[in-house]
């Protein structure tokens, strides 16, 4: 398959605690009292998607993976074995070994949400001029046209990918015979961008995968990243949790 060799590089990847900031969010997890093996149970998930779709996983994921693999194990630690150990070595064991990877969550989260706030206020300083008034009638239409940050992450594009392999999986028939078609990842493109243009309208994520063939489903995946990063299409979601859809990014020009 020509996409084994094909380098995508997705600048939404901001790092492990960012994946464990969504996770909190979307799990609706007190960040003070986080279920360290469900927050390690999903975790995994992620990074087990990731490399399905041969996407490169930084070293520091999967040092986050052990760290939260070893959190799980000390949070498994019978307290007895605890104090045994205490008067053994005559030191106290940590009250909670949940308790560094708080500081940092919260610590990155403060950075996070100060950087968004700088971006806005950059944004709103990039729309005051100081030049004298002039006819600026001309630049409605690109302004009209110019579609506001995505409102998707891609983690919410990979939970949705994770929930469409299940479904795929679920509704495989049992014995099948289907010729393998290799499809390069910009012929997938074009044909994703051609779909858009003549639905006129936003269209389901899953839709975009109507074959059940892993390979297809990988090469329309990063497809669609590859068409995300180009700006030729948006993803967009209503609210959290709900369906992703996708449209051309030249449909409401």
């Amino acid at each position: 398959m020509q996409y084994d060799h094909y380098n995508v590089k997705i600048d939404a990847f901001e790092g492990p605690l960012d994946l464990l900031l969504h996770l909190i969010n979307r799990l609706e997890i007190d960040i003070y009292d986080i279920p360290v093996s469900e927050i390690t149970e999903q975790y995994l998930i992620y990074i087990h998607t990731m490399k399905e779709l041969q996407l490169d996983v930084a070293s520091e994921y999967l040092v986050m993976a052990a760290t939260l693999l070893a959190i799980k194990s000390k949070m498994l630690l019978p307290k007895h074995e605890e104090e045994e150990l205490e008067d053994e070595f005559g030191m106290e064991m940590e009250e909670d070994p949940r308790d560094e990877l708080v500081e940092r969550l919260i610590e990155y989260r403060k950075y996070k949400e100060a950087a968004e706030e700088l971006k806005e206020r950059e944004q709103d300083r990039s729309l005051m001029y100081t030049k004298p008034p002039a006819d600026l009638s001309e630049y409605v239409n690109d302004l009209q046209n110019e579609k506001a940050d995505l409102n998707v992450s891609l983690y919410d594009m990979l939970g949705a990918l994770q929930k469409l392999l299940r479904r795929k999986k679920l509704q495989r028939p049992l014995s099948a015979k289907v010729a393998r078609q290799e499809i390069p990842i910009e012929k997938r493109m074009s044909e994703i961008v051609d779909q858009l243009r003549d639905y006129k309208g936003r269209k389901k994520f899953t839709d975009l995968f109507p074959i059940s063939d892993r390979e297809h489903i990988v090469v329309t995946f990063l497809a669609v990243l590859e068409l995300i990063k180009r700006k030729e299409i948006q993803v967009e979601q209503d609210r959290n949790f709900s369906d992703i859809f996708v449209a051309s990014m030249e449909g409401d020009k």
